[in-house]
């Protein structure tokens, strides 16, 4: 069983920015696509970013321009940084992994943006 850690979550201001990272609690090998979903309250879940293991990434057209996913192999660790949050950005975000086939998740992290 994989289990993701999640940190750097909390409370910004808009316009101010966070940096999430997300890494398996041991050592593994065979991990594959890594990312984050968020879900706001009263919302459907959306995928914000998303990273290959070869880097190539994906985002919800809602971050474009402000948020940025990398990945460091030799950890098996992501991360999402984030710019210029906008209210609208308020959710939990889980990280996911995909793990020889299977998709972990992390245990969700609150991203909260006043205005």
């Amino acid at each position: 069983q994989v289990q993701l850690v999640e940190s750097g979550g909390g409370l910004v201001q808009a316009g101010g920015s966070l940096r999430l990272s997300c890494a398996p609690s041991g050592s593994i090998s065979g991990v594959g696509a890594m990312g984050w979903h968020r879900q706001a309250p009263g919302k459907q879940r959306e995928l914000v970013a998303a990273i290959t293991d070869t880097s190539s990434t994906n985002y919800a057209e809602s971050v474009k321009g402000r948020f940025t996913i990398s990945r460091d192999n030799a950890k098996n660790t992501a991360y999402l940084q984030m710019n210029s949050l906008k209210p609208e950005d308020t959710a939990v975000y889980y990280c996911y992994a995909i793990v020889r086939g299977y998709i972990y998740r992390g245990q969700g992290t609150q991203v909260t943006v006043s205005s």
